[in-house]
């Protein structure tokens, strides 16, 4: 029986961004290259992009020889850890992926290794040149590829060990002919790509050394019984380690331990940079004559330079793409759209008091019925919604009810949309909690795992289930537009997670009575902020 080695990787450069994969099957007695796959895949999330590497690489195994046994080498910890089975998979839009390729070969019949970014630089720079072709308005082509040669892929497995005259020395002359030719109409492309990729990951250096840099939130933030700490690892205790960008493409639980799942996975970029920079820039490989003159090796230069810049300026205009509306393409279909609105104001709301799930249950005032009916009547215009789901509180099914009567719809009403159980806090303002629980109250500000005096629910435990929740509404409302009315922390929780962003953004939003956020979630995994405390229909 043959046994292949498949290598595969995929990389997006904004997370979710332009995006490619690369897949290497090859020869695991000779170490031979027998296949090479790689595409660009347009806008889609490193994890999705790693995924499709995977599938790449098995389908291509696959079609050399159906009864072959593989074995998977990748540097994606998560896509190692799920596909062996010790990580579950809960993010919707990972299941499909991971469940094509466990179908290609029979159990047991594939076996998968993690392996160092460095000893997977073939599939990186297939990804790279994917990406770089996209990049360019084009596909990535095999005829041109120089992945194999400018990441030294092939030198230790072609190195001869047998006696001379052998197949595997035979093959690795004839490689090592093919590579000569080859090396030399790669290198001055190679040249111009290793400034540009240098120029991408200084950028998403200094980004996230922005985004990681000191701050936090004022002390009197906690007033607002909604302005609460969320756990970014609220994926940790159960939103699955298909990790977003900004914090680690983060659905992570233990999978932080990855490392590619800790970074904003600006890690694409990175690695496109250290590929660039692997392939030789030195143009002296073929100066054994002394017919190149001074005036070609100028062009030469340009060409590489402007290369370089029409690359860039790709760049430019994918990343403004990706940051614009509607950037997803079409082949991701609709997506699962939640217009997200906090139920109207009750009688605790104007004094800032903790209002939990654990607490009185208070209803709407009269202000907060009018809110109601004003945000009824923006949503009667829109003309959009498609579905009502509630928190079980009695303010947010009146202010549910409102609605569902003005849209003619039916409400119907999910436990996991219930707001922070605040314990003995319930009621009390933040100055009450402070004189007569100063030391669970800083615990409470200064961990997410820390409850509220008298057993609350602790901003950790709430984050993960408002993930589970997301996730089962996301496979519910496919396609659909649904309204959530809900909570403060629930809201805040959405967004924060919806961003990559780590748990002080939530002292950073504000969140008024009956206000509009809209956030939208694709098959890939991705979500899209469109809209953040929209409070024009109540003025």
């Amino acid at each position: 029986m043959r046994e292949f080695i498949v290598e595969a990787d995929g990389g997006s450069r904004g997370n979710p961004g332009p995006a490619g994969y690369g897949a290497v099957v090859s020869d695991a007695a000779t170490g031979e290259t027998l296949r090479e796959a790689a595409e660009y895949i347009g806008v889609a999330t490193n994890n999705v992009a790693e995924y499709r590497g995977l599938l790449a690489g098995l389908r291509a195994a696959h079609e050399l020889d159906p009864a072959a046994t593989v074995h998977v080498r990748m540097d994606s910890k998560l896509v190692v850890e799920q596909m062996s089975g010790r990580w579950k998979i809960k993010h919707p839009g990972m299941k499909p992926l991971a469940a094509d390729a466990a179908r290609i070969f029979p159990p047991g019949r594939v076996t998968y290794e993690w392996i160092p970014r460095e000893r997977n630089k073939h599939a990186d720079r297939l990804a790279n040149e994917a990406m770089d072709a996209g990049a360019r308005g084009e596909q990535w082509s095999a005829s041109t590829s120089t992945a194999e040669l400018d990441t030294g892929a092939g030198a230790e497995a072609l190195a001869p060990s047998g006696p001379p005259g052998d197949a595997a020395a035979g093959a690795a002359r004839a490689r090592e002919a093919l590579a000569t030719g080859r090396a030399a109409s790669a290198a001055s492309a190679a040249s111009a790509g290793a400034g540009a990729g240098s120029a991408r990951a200084d950028a998403d250096a200094r980004a996230v050394k922005a985004v990681s840099g000191p701050g936090g939130a004022p002390a009197g933030a906690g007033a607002d019984a909604g302005s609460v700490r969320a756990d970014d690892d609220a994926h940790a205790a159960g939103a699955d380690a298909d990790v977003r960008a900004a914090g680690a493409d983060a659905d992570a639980h233990s999978a932080r331990a990855d490392a590619d799942a800790r970074a904003p996975k600006a890690h694409a970029d990175h690695r496109a940079a250290d590929a660039d920079a692997d392939v030789p820039t030195d143009t002296d490989t073929e100066t054994d004559t002394e017919t190149e003159t001074e005036t070609d090796t100028v062009t030469a230069t340009a060409r590489g330079r402007a290369r370089a810049r029409a690359k860039a300026d790709a760049d430019t205009r994918a990343a403004k793409a990706v940051a614009a509306p509607g950037w997803a393409p079409a082949d991701m279909g609709a997506p699962a759209t939640f217009v997200l609105l906090r139920h109207g104001e009750t009688p605790l709301t104007p004094q800032k008091r903790f209002s939990g799930s654990g607490g009185t249950d208070p209803s709407l005032s009269d202000v907060g019925r009018e809110q109601a009916e004003r945000a009824a009547a923006l949503l009667a215009r829109r003309g959009t919604i498609q579905a009502i789901v509630s928190s079980p509180l009695t303010r947010t099914r009146e202010t549910a009810g409102v609605i569902a009567a003005r849209l003619g719809l039916d409400v119907s009403v999910d436990d996991g949309l219930r707001e922070t159980d605040f314990g003995a806090w319930e009621g009390l303002t933040f100055a009450e909690v402070r004189e007569r629980h100063p030391e669970d109250l800083n615990a409470w500000l200064a961990s997410p795992d820390a409850e509220p005096t008298g057993g609350g629910e602790s901003f950790a435990a709430t984050a993960t289930r408002i993930a589970a929740t997301r996730d089962k509404l996301i496979a519910a409302y496919t396609g659909r537009t649904v309204l959530l009315v809900t909570h403060v922390t629930p809201i805040k929780t959405l967004v924060r997670l919806a961003l990559g962003a780590p748990p002080e953004s939530l002292f950073r939003m504000e969140l008024s009575a009956a206000s509009l956020s809209v956030v939208a979630y694709y098959a890939d995994g991705n979500a899209s902020l469109r809209l953040l405390n929209d409070t024009s229909h109540l003025r």
